[in-house]
């Protein structure tokens, strides 16, 4: 499959750049990352497989010097964080469970994503050896932004369209539910290996142009109350995990970055940060906030893209990513806890 020659690619460019990094022993802290997630991370995985959830096309990526995949106008968060060598097998559309996103065709859940880890792990202990391996995994950072997509794209989408959860279960048992697999997830990373994982929360998913517009009878200033509700949720119950698999998982550094809380304070005060727009798509086709359809060839673009805080439907604009990546890179533990991605690379 496609998708696995580009996995394929990413192993053997990072094999080569991790061999000098190896070499420097003990005293290097940082080997590389492996970048787990959904649309927030995606930086092209989806061009590899039939899918709907695409960006491979203009305008996206209009200030990357061209489409690339990713999800937005120019840079993710993970790119603007500094992940450099590693792999990333996030993929736009993707959820902890694996029938989220079904509406997309295609996608790669994070089960998937884990698979495709596994066999990253057994390429480079074909070689390096496992000690080595062992040893590089120690090191890196590795990263996870999933969950929205179980939210928006399976619970709270018509039932004609879902695994109708939203007709069958509350709220309160389909969050334990996503729980319980993320659990098993998290541990099944620690399994093979790693150690020093941020995990970021979901964002403030009623504020997106999408659910205003989804939502119409909102008042025209407001997020969306229920979505927004339905995520902090998620949230409480996933910094409660992040703090029992710290003292369960044996050697690890469990990181829970609050993404909804950062891009909550965007939103409200977007003019403090420079913004003139946080409730509109910049990349916009149909809808009063042009959340109804994804950015494509078709779309219309805005004035300035510096000046809103949302790219498309769901996603930010990469001047919102670099004040998302700065809080997550140096903040205080109202924002990242218990330390911040610059002290969990110097850990």
């Amino acid at each position: 499959m496609a998708i696995y020659s580009f996995f394929s690619f990413k192993i053997i460019t990072l094999i080569t750049a991790l061999f000098g990094i190896l070499c420097l022993g003990e005293s290097s802290n940082f080997s590389g990352s492996f970048v787990f997630g959904d649309g927030l991370f995606d930086a092209g995985n989806n061009n590899f497989i039939a899918t709907l959830r695409k960006s491979d096309f203009y305008p996206n990526g209009i200030d990357f010097g061209g489409p690339t995949g990713r999800f937005t106008n120019g840079k993710t968060l993970v790119d603007i964080l500094g992940v450099l060598e590693g792999v990333n097998y996030a993929s736009g559309g993707a959820g902890i469970l694996n029938e989220t996103g079904k509406i997309f065709v295609g996608r790669i859940n994070m089960d998937a994503q884990i698979d495709n880890f596994e066999s990253t792990r057994q390429n480079i202990i074909s070689s390096i050896g496992l000690t080595a391996t062992m040893q590089l995994f120690k090191k890196a950072l590795f990263f996870t932004s999933i969950g929205s997509n179980d939210l928006l794209h399976n619970y709270l989408i018509p039932s004609i369209l879902s695994t109708a959860y939203n007709d069958l279960v509350p709220p309160q048992e389909f969050v334990a539910t996503l729980m319980s697999k993320f659990s098993l997830q998290l541990t099944r990373l620690h399994n093979l290996g790693a150690r020093k994982i941020v995990v970021l929360n979901v964002g403030p998913i009623g504020c997106t142009p999408n659910q205003r517009d989804t939502n119409p009878n909102i008042l025209l200033d407001k997020c969306v109350v229920f979505p927004n509700w339905l995520a902090q949720l998620f949230n409480t119950q996933l910094k409660s995990l992040i703090t029992e698999l710290t003292t369960t998982l044996e050697g690890s550094k469990l990181v829970y970055a609050d993404f909804y809380n950062v891009m909550k304070d965007i939103i409200d005060n977007y003019s403090k940060y420079g913004f003139e727009n946080s409730d509109s798509s910049c990349c916009y086709v149909a809808g009063r906030f042009g959340g109804l359809i994804p950015c494509g060839l078709k779309s219309k673009l805005c004035l300035e893209r510096s000046k809103y805080v949302y790219w498309d439907p769901y996603n930010p604009s990469q001047a919102a990513n670099d004040i998302i990546a700065k809080s997550l890179l140096d903040g205080d533990t109202n924002i990242i806890s218990p330390i911040n991605v610059r002290q969990l690379f110097q850990s």
